[in-house]
């Protein structure tokens, strides 16, 4: 690992702290949607390429309610627009890679709860195609694991980055695994993949949300670090670091924004005003790269900062 670890946990607090003195995010941007109706795009995935074409997918909801449907969105006249004769999927904050030639696209699904009578279950779920047309299910994790993503390495195998919460992962620990082919995506490896050491204080959690190839066969991970103040409202920060498939060995933490970076806008709680969610990361060839956002569940946004990955590639 080109960079060593400090070996403990770090904190909201200390990487708000680390961030002040960096360069710091610019040209923060709503991205704006048409033809959805009166409801919020938001927790969105940076655009893709399918079939010549740039895509986003998007978390379509209305503000009262976490009912959810995944659009996908195509840019026309500076707005994006439900892509025509698309599939529509029940999902919540999507996501998307490239593994084997073949775009492998994710969500979240809610469901009624196995065991707890009028409440809601989750799991994310995995669908795969050669584009977004014939896009069939093919896996699904665990009940309760948001935060599961896949990366293809520089040796063919796949890497997992699991998100548990609970008995093994608390308020919710990343672990890391890889497997040879997407048909070895089980529940039990998903479920016995090891833990990051040290990389989240018990008290507040985070996941990934977006993981790259790095040049040097390193892979760059997008991700979110969170907690609770005391008066109950979360506070959702996008962050990077860097894993070394060849032992599991990480690097540090590092904030990349923070909310007030980005433009004034709705929430759609109180209690969520504070909140970015990472959806994915476009890296640009001038040395920055733009930050694809969900904004305090109501809205999404983009913004450039410095590419944090081009450190470790040097």
């Amino acid at each position: 690992m080109t960079v060593l670890r400090k070996g403990y946990a770090q904190t909201c607090e200390q990487l708000i702290e680390e961030l002040t003195s960096k360069d710091q995010p610019t040209n923060p941007e709503k991205i704006k949607f048409s033809g959805i109706g009166n409801y919020d795009v938001y927790n969105i995935s940076a655009p893709f390429d399918d079939c010549g074409e740039l895509v986003i997918a998007g978390r379509v909801e209305s503000r009262e309610s976490e009912q959810s449907n995944v659009f996908f969105f195509v840019e026309r006249n500076g707005k994006w627009v439900p892509r025509e004769n698309a599939p529509v999927l029940d999902l919540q904050d999507p996501f998307f890679t490239i593994i084997a030639g073949d775009l492998v696209l994710g969500g979240v699904q809610i469901f009624p709860h196995s065991t707890l009578e009028g409440q809601l279950g989750w799991r994310t779920v995995f669908y795969k195609g050669q584009s977004i047309a014939s896009l069939k299910q093919f896996a699904k994790g665990p009940e309760g694991m948001k935060d599961l993503r896949l990366v293809e390495l520089k040796s063919g195998n796949i890497g997992v980055l699991t998100r548990p919460q609970g008995e093994k992962g608390g308020r919710g620990k990343i672990g890391w695994t890889n497997i040879s082919s997407l048909e070895e995506l089980t529940i039990d490896v998903i479920n016995e993949a090891p833990l990051f050491e040290n990389q989240f204080i018990d008290e507040q959690w985070g996941g990934a949300n977006e993981p790259h190839l790095l040049t040097n066969g390193f892979v760059g991970v997008l991700g979110h670090i969170a907690s609770f103040d005391e008066e109950g409202n979360r506070h959702y920060y996008p962050m990077v670091f860097v894993i070394d498939p060849e032992n599991g060995a990480f690097s540090d933490m590092e904030l990349i924004a923070t909310r007030n970076h980005f433009l004034p806008g709705p929430s759609k709680r109180k209690d969520l005003v504070d909140v970015v969610f990472s959806g994915g990361l476009v890296r640009k060839l001038d040395g920055t790269a733009d930050l694809y956002a969900g904004i305090s569940d109501a809205e999404a946004q983009k913004i450039t900062i410095i590419d944090p990955f081009l450190q470790y590639e040097r």
